[in-house]
């Protein structure tokens, strides 16, 4: 898996949408605060219209909404919607899966599984809330890890 500027960026405008909850932003303000440009973010906020996570007000006091609650927005879902699976390689894929010539013995496979579950189980548990309020706990790297006794 690997998130695209697109995802990134959708990210950062969904952030300054939920600090400004209730409270519609032009495009210029949303660009401003997230470094996108206009003609950029104008395609990520269409595409996160047609998701249900934004809306939009036509007029002189026209921008763009949060359409959702802060903590109705998850971040796997978003990532999902906008950049296809969460898996690095698609024989591990859940969603996309892709069978592989090499699979029936591969011990890549349990690695790039456990890479996305390690994804998916971070992602899905964070929603936009989460980060509004800094609420990303840091995972030790060997608290990912069985160990044999």
């Amino acid at each position: 898996m690997k998130v695209s500027s697109k995802g990134e960026y959708a990210l950062r405008a969904l952030l300054i949408l939920g600090q400004h909850q209730g409270k519609v932003m032009t495009i210029q303000e949303i660009s401003e605060k997230t470094l996108v440009t206009i003609n950029y973010l104008e395609q990520i906020l269409l595409q996160l219209k047609k998701l249900d996570y934004v809306k939009s007000k036509r007029g002189a006091s026209g921008g763009y909404f949060l359409h959702k609650n802060t903590n109705e927005v998850n971040i796997g879902e978003v990532i999902r919607n906008l950049e296809g699976p969460l898996s690095p390689m698609g024989c591990a894929s859940i969603t996309k899966y892709e069978p592989c010539p090499l699979e029936a013995g591969c011990q890549l496979k349990p690695l790039w599984s456990l890479v996305r579950d390690t994804i998916a189980f971070v992602l899905e548990r964070t929603t936009l809330e989460d980060l509004l309020l800094n609420r990303i706990a840091l995972l030790k790297g060997e608290d990912l890890f069985v160990k044999e006794k």
